[in-house]
């Protein structure tokens, strides 16, 4: 997938492309999990698909994640060689809590990166679909949440892409990196 934007955070390259997150050649893609961590709709149900059979058996032995929690696997059959599965909030209006949960996925995702050294990371827009997380909201929060992290915890990760679902959801991340300065 061709980038539709680059940019460098500290020592990490970022992108942003529109595409399918099951296609990306990366250490590790990241699961916009729910908490059973045993698949469903969107990308957690494509990333299940491409994974194979040996995914769902994998995540049966975990005992699911809490909201805003991460967890590792394999990746089977992808082209990533890991899977992080993350469980993002569902939106409630912002009166739950919602962005610090958000928030503590990307950092959870990105902290099993660096623990497992992996060098590359995709990233959905978590939360933006069928967990209804307004997704410009949720593009600043991604964006500047995984900047952070990378600044406070320089480590392994020297690549981060985040993989769209929709020409939309890329312009979001776009802007988001226009705000931050990144570009």
């Amino acid at each position: 997938m061709t980038p539709i934007l680059t940019a460098e955070a500290g020592a990490a390259r970022l992108d942003i492309v529109a595409g399918d997150i099951t296609a990306l050649d990366v250490d590790a893609i990241v699961n916009a999990a729910n908490r059973t961590l045993l698949g469903g709709g969107g990308v957690d149900g494509a990333i299940h698909r491409g994974a194979g059979p040996e995914l769902l058996a994998e995540c049966r032995t975990l005992g699911g994640a809490a909201t805003g929690d991460a967890k590792i696997t394999r990746g089977y059959r992808l082209p990533a060689r890991h899977v992080i599965h993350a469980v993002g909030p569902v939106w409630s209006g912002g009166r739950e809590g919602e962005d610090d949960l958000l928030a503590s996925c990307y950092r959870r995702a990105l902290a099993l990166a660096i623990e497992h050294r992996l060098t590359s990371l995709g990233f959905p827009a978590i939360s933006t679909g069928a967990y209804r997380f307004p997704p410009e909201r949720a593009a600043r929060i991604a964006v500047g949440t995984v900047v952070a992290e990378l600044a406070a915890k320089p480590g392994t990760v020297r690549h981060i892409v985040f993989c769209c679902f929709s020409d939309d959801i890329a312009t979001h991340h776009r802007n988001a990196f226009v705000e931050l300065g990144l570009c």
